[in-house]
This record gives C-alpha cells, structure tokens and sequence, in this order.
C-alpha cells in the first residue's frame, strides 16, 4: 500500500538569526511564540518584517523559530518577479551564492547579501516513513497528487529523512495554485527514472523518435 503523504502549502516566511532579530526589533527582544507548525518545534511567530526588493515589496511577512544559523528568506517564483530578485531554487540552508533583499522592521534595517530562496519542493518524513516508502535521505522522487479533476504529477521532489520530521510534502504556493485546493490534499510516491525531470523528458523524446519502452 503506497504512503499518503499530506501535502500543506508553505508561504512565503523568514528564518532568522537572533542578531538580525535584534537588530531588527531592537536589543534584548524576543520572538513571541503565535502557533504550532507540523513539524515538530517549528513554529510561526507574531513579528512581522516587510521585504523590499529592486522592484518591489511585501508587507507583514512572517517569521518562523526558531532562530536560525543564517537569516533566510523563503518565497515562490511569482514573488520573486514581483520583488525583481532572481529566483533560485534550492533546499533550505543552502544559502551560498543566492540574491539577497532588504528587511525592514519596527527599529532597524538589514541588507542581505544572500539568502533569499525558491524553496526546493520536498517531503519530510521519519525513518520509519522511510522504510515504507522505501526510499532514503535526499532521494528524489515523483509525487502524485490526489485532488479531483486537477491532479498532477511534481517531479524533483527531495526526500528528507529526521526523527525529528513528521511526515508531509511541503510545496509553495505557485505549486499549490497548480492544482485543484482542498482542505487536507495528499499525494503519493511514483517510482519514475529516480524522480529527475531530464528522465521524463528523455522519455518523451524517445516516444517521439518511435522508441518506446
């Protein structure tokens, strides 16, 4: 039996470091705890930044804790066009060589010199979730949603295995606009040339050549 893996719709939010966190809302200040996340000790915060780039802006932008080793600011495709900053997909953390905005808060503000990322859609799960799936850390897979009339199929999804992780497929909301929203939308893993977009459409151009497997 495959695993149905919950698929939630990750907006655009800020990890942060305490330094900017004080330097943005002043020194000695804290983030206010505001709700839960689904991953274990993850959590979003009442503090909101406004981020500015070459063409544009967003206002009360969230902050998740907690703090972060490196600030980072993630967002879609669409959002990057609309702050005029190149959009660079990669997995949270990896930072090196991104484009960087401006962060305003209520008593300071930060230039970033990088940080500013497509987050790579992925999947987090638990060792046993692992076992199930029969996959391992940073596969890459398929995954097929399960909404009605407007399913599709992601590819390049990256699986990242934690004890720490509960099991969900976390995708932006460029992804999430793609196919048909329901209250609790959910997908499985396809097994297909080892989930890489490049197979696929080998694939389709050898069914194109007359070549077919």
């Amino acid at each position: 039996m495959s695993l149905k893996i919950p698929i939630e719709t990750s907006a655009r939010h800020i990890h942060i470091t305490q330094e900017d966190f004080e330097t943005l809302f002043g020194p000695g200040t804290k983030p206010t705890f505001s709700k839960e996340l689904s991953q274990p000790g993850q959590y979003a915060c009442k503090e909101r930044l406004t981020v500015v780039g070459p063409k544009g802006r967003f206002e009360k932008v969230v902050i998740l804790g907690p703090y972060r080793k490196e600030t980072q600011v993630e967002i879609s495709v669409t959002d990057a066009r609309r702050l005029g900053i190149k959009s660079v997909i990669r997995q949270s953390g990896d930072i090196e060589g991104t484009p960087g905005c401006t962060l305003i808060g209520p008593k300071g503000t930060i230039e970033l010199s990088k940080g500013v990322i497509v987050a790579k859609r992925h999947i987090h799960m638990t060792p046993v979730d692992a076992v199930r799936a029969h996959v391992k850390d940073n596969d890459i897979v398929f995954v097929i949603t399960t909404s009605y009339e407007r399913s599709l199929i992601f590819s390049d999804v990256v699986v990242r295995v934690s004890p720490s992780f509960s099991l969900s497929m976390h995708v932006d909301t460029d992804e999430a606009n793609a196919f048909a929203n329901e209250e609790n939308p959910t997908g499985v893993i396809l097994k297909l040339f080892n989930g890489h977009t490049y197979s696929l459409q080998n694939w389709a151009d050898e069914l194109q050549s007359g070549i077919s497997r």
